[in-house]
C-alpha cells in the first residue's frame, strides 16, 4: 500500500451523515440560491461568531474583492502588495484599475506601510493590503496614511477568519474586509467567500451588485454580476462552524510542535505571530535561509519525494507574472524584500486531521537535511 500524500491543507470533512438532514432542508424547501434560509443563517451567524456588523456572502473570494471594489466605487490607482495570490491584482485588473505595487515587512511579510506614501499619486484611490497567512496588518499606520491622502482601505483578508487583536476583530478595519472559505481555508464552505461591511447601506449596495444590480423584478441600479452563494455551499458553512473551535485548537497545536522541533535548525526560520490577541493558525510558512544545506527548491523537491506536498506560497511573486511585469511599480529593485521572501517561503502542512506521526515524519525529513 502507497504511503499517504500528505498536503498543505485538507479540508475538514463532517461526516456525510451529518450533512444529510441539511440538504433534506433545502430539498424540502426548494430554494437553492437567492439568498435562502441557509443563506440569512450563515450570514447571522457568522457575525456573531465574527464579531462584525454585516456580512455578505459569495460564492468565491474572487468575485467578492471585484465586488468590494465596485461598492466603494475604486478608480485609477490602487496601491496594493506584489507578495499575495494572483487574485488580489486580478480584481483590480477586472474593474479597470491600474496596481501599484509596493514592498513587503521582513517580519511579517505584509504591505510595508512606510513604503505606501511615495507610491501615492493623483491618481490613487484605494490602498488593497492583505493580512499574509493571517497574520494582521499594521492596520493603524495604513488608516493613518488613508485619513491623509483620503483614501478607502479594502483588505484581502482571505487567511484572516477569525484573526483578532486587542482592539477585537481584524475584520472591522478599513471601509471593507474580504474573506474566503475555499476548501484550503480555515473555515470553508466547499467554495465561497464574504464581504464584511460596517453598515446596513453599504451591505444593501453589496447584496445588489452581487446580484446582477437586481434590486427588483422590473428595477437593476448597477451592472452587477452573479456572484452569490447556494444554498447547499451555506449549509455546509453553519456544519462547518460548529467545529472551528476543534479545528482551531488542533492547528494551535501543530504550530506549537512545529515551532518548538524546528527552532534549533539553523537556516530555518518560522514566521512568528505578531502580538494579535488570537491566530487561526491558517498556514505555517518557513523561510529558507542561505545557512540551511538546501535551497527552498530543493527541499521543496525533498518533501516531496517523500510524499508531502509543501507549497512555495506567494511564489512566484504577482510582478513576475506577464499582466503585471510591465508596470514601473513591478520592478525588482522596488520589491527586494518581498524577491527575497518569495525565493525563500515555504508552507508546510497543518490542517486538523495532520496526525503526530505525520507531522513527525515532515519535521524529520527537514531536519535530516541539516
Amino acid at each position: 500500500m502507497s504511503p499517504k500524500t500528505i498536503y498543505v491543507t485538507e479540508a475538514a470533512m463532517p461526516p456525510l451523515e451529518d450533512f444529510i438532514p441539511y440538504l433534506q432542508q433545502i430539498w424540502s424547501t426548494k430554494i437553492l440560491t437567492n439568498g435562502g434560509p441557509f443563506h440569512q443563517q450563515l450570514e447571522a451567524a457568522l457575525c456573531a461568531h465574527l464579531n462584525v456588523n454585516h456580512i455578505c456572502l459569495f460564492a468565491n473570494a474572487t468575485i467578492a474583492l471585484v465586488t468590494a471594489l465596485q461598492a466603494m466605487r475604486i478608480s485609477g490607482e490602487v496601491i496594493t502588495t506584489p507578495y499575495s495570490f494572483v487574485a488580489t491584482a486580478h480584481s483590480l485588473l477586472w474593474n479597470g484599475i491600474k496596481p501599484v505595487f509596493v514592498d513587503i515587512s521582513p517580519d511579517t511579510l505584509n504591505i510595508n506601510p512606510d513604503k505606501i506614501e511615495s507610491a501615492i499619486t493623483p491618481q490613487t484611490t484605494a490602498i488593497m493590503p492583505v493580512h499574509c497567512y493571517g497574520h494582521p496588518c499594521d492596520v493603524d499606520a495604513i488608516q493613518k496614511i488613508a485619513d491623509i491622502y483620503n483614501l478607502k482601505v479594502i483588505y484581502d483578508a482571505a487567511h484572516a477568519f477569525g484573526v483578532t487583536t486587542e482592539t477585537g476583530s481584524i475584520l472591522n478595519h478599513g471601509d471593507l474586509s474580504v474573506l474566503s472559505f475555499h476548501a484550503t481555508k480555515v473555515f470553508n464552505t466547499f467554495e465561497g467567500g464574504a464581504i464584511v461591511c460596517p453598515d446596513a447601506k453599504i451591505k444593501q449596495r453589496i447584496d445588489n451588485l452581487k446580484n446582477f444590480g437586481i434590486v427588483s423584478q422590473v428595477k437593476v441600479v448597477a451592472p452587477g454580476i452573479n456572484g452569490k452563494m447556494s444554498e447547499i455551499n451555506a449549509a455546509f458553512g453553519m456544519l462547518q462552524l460548529k467545529g472551528i473551535k476543534n479545528a482551531l485548537q488542533r492547528r494551535r497545536e501543530i504550530d506549537a510542535i512545529y515551532r518548538e522541533q524546528l527552532a534549533q535548525v539553523r537556516g530555518i526560520r518560522c514566521l512568528e505571530h505578531s502580538s494579535e490577541k488570537e491566530a487561526n493558525y491558517s498556514y505555517f510558512p518557513i523561510l529558507v535561509g542561505s545557512e540551511y544545506p538546501l535551497r527552498r527548491d530543493a527541499l521543496f523537491e525533498k518533501l516531496a519525494d517523500a510524499g508531502i506536498h509543501a507549497r512555495r506560497y506567494f511564489y512566484p511573486l504577482i510582478t513576475e507574472f506577464p499582466m503585471y511585469r510591465s508596470l514601473p511599480s513591478a520592478a525588482p529593485s522596488n520589491l527586494p524584500v518581498a524577491i527575497k521572501a518569495a525565493n525563500e517561503v515555504l508552507c508546510m502542512p497543518i490542517y486538523p486531521d495532520l496526525s503526530r506521526s505525520e507531522l513527525q515524519k515532515i519535521i524529520n525529513v527537514i531536519r535530516e537535511s541539516i
